[in-house]
């Protein structure tokens, strides 16, 4: 699909297609740059996406996805700025380049290369799991929404590896059949850990019952 020329903002997240991505850019660089893609992107020109990559102590992970950005929410008057930015191709880097204050890379886009229909059963079982991390954030599915099931579903799960390995497949049913294998565990996990700050600020606390010492 050709290469491009793309600035890199590695962050500790991974971006996911028409998924929404708010930042505070406080950086230089960072000021620099979303200034030069936010005049791209009134003048209408091409180059108004950056690339989103995880960035991992070891370094950053060389499977992104672009954004652009949808909204100034706030201008400070020191430079700083708040966006809202949504997620939209995904990408493999090829090459760095460091020419520029930030980051840019040399990449590649690609798409699904197996577009087999998703299964029936495989569909149904999605949606269940889709249904239970809703329910986990206690929000609901948006309506008449056309971004791919798997997307929607790995939106919601707070794991960056899991986010990934969603971001890097190249097949809807390969990426549904590793969250609907995936999200059980998670839910237990979450479920688990919100039962344990419930019942972290009563240790050590809680009342004697019935010792007739209270006052």
């Amino acid at each position: 699909m050709g290469l491009q020329l793309v600035p890199l903002f590695p962050l500790p997240l991974v971006l996911l297609p028409a998924m929404p991505l708010p930042l505070h850019i406080f950086e230089d660089r960072y000021k620099e740059m979303m200034g030069e893609i936010i005049a791209a992107s009134e003048g209408g020109g091409a180059e108004s996406e950056f690339g989103v990559v995880l960035a991992k102590d070891e370094g950053i992970i060389n499977i992104g996805c672009t954004a652009v950005v949808q909204k100034v929410m706030r201008r400070y008057d020191d430079g700083r700025m708040d966006l809202l930015a949504v997620g939209q191709r995904r990408f493999r880097i090829l090459g760095i380049n460091e020419d520029r204050p930030y980051l840019r890379a040399e990449v590649e886009f690609f798409e699904d290369v197996d577009l087999t229909e998703v299964p029936t059963e495989l569909k149904a079982r999605a949606a269940v799991a889709h249904r239970r991390l809703l329910a986990l954030e206690g929000r609901e599915a948006e309506a008449g929404s056309t971004t791919r099931l798997s997307f929607r579903i790995a939106c919601l799960l707070d794991d960056v590896d899991k986010r990934q390995m969603v971001l890097a497949l190249r097949s809807e049913v390969e990426r549904l059949e590793f969250l609907v294998k995936a999200v059980p565990e998670y839910v237990v996990k979450q479920e688990r850990i919100t039962l344990a700050k419930r019942v972290a600020p009563l240790n050590g606390h809680a009342k004697k019952l019935g010792t007739g010492d209270d006052h």
